[in-house]
């Protein structure tokens, strides 16, 4: 068997990070905030609320949780497989969120109550003016997709190589067809 990359490993670390600091911010939750009585921080900025999500995003979904479960098993296998490719620092981090992110969130489908792929998530950050509450996981997986965003805008690639100024945004290719505007 090969030996991973630098890159498929710091995407490993990184999502094995992630999922262990969620993990044990999600027992602590558990262990110390009831589900009745949310803790306000910073004059109400913060909230620390134990609210159990049976859902997807915004509470989206909530008889699927098997399924989400099972995309969830899907993403880690895709990023997994990804990972062997990489030679990007940005998409290394990008994915070594989103691997952690699924992660912490499958952990929880998987051994929290009511049962095996029905478990809830455990949602405990609470911010003025947000819809929901989220979790570690959910920033994880919120940031590492932005970053994929950013680093597609950017023209960085997964193999590390940038894409030309022409591949990156062909509206904005210049062709030798066409003039350029006249300047009065």
């Amino acid at each position: 068997m090969a030996r991973p990359s630098r890159y498929a490993a710091a995407a490993g670390l990184i999502g094995l990070a992630v999922c262990a600091t969620d993990a044990i911010s999600k027992a602590l939750v558990v262990a110390d905030i009831s589900p009745y009585r949310p803790v306000r921080l910073l004059g109400g900025l913060l909230t620390l609320d134990q609210v159990r999500n049976p859902g997807a995003a915004f509470g989206l979904g909530r008889s699927y949780t098997a399924i989400y479960a099972l995309v969830a098993v899907g993403a880690l296998v895709a990023i997994l497989r990804v990972s062997r490719r990489l030679r990007s620092w940005p998409w290394t981090v990008a994915l070594g969120l989103l691997l952690g992110g699924a992660a912490g969130n499958l952990l929880d489908r998987l051994f929290r109550s009511p049962g095996v792929l029905r478990g809830f998530v455990v949602d405990w950050i609470k911010l003025p003016y947000f819809a929901q509450s989220f979790n570690i996981a959910d920033s994880c997986i919120v940031i590492g997709v932005a970053l994929l965003a950013l680093a597609s805008l950017r023209g960085w690639r997964l193999d590390g190589n940038r894409a030309s100024s022409s591949q990156q945004s062909p509206a904005n290719a210049k062709t030798p067809d066409v003039p350029p505007p006249l300047n009065p």
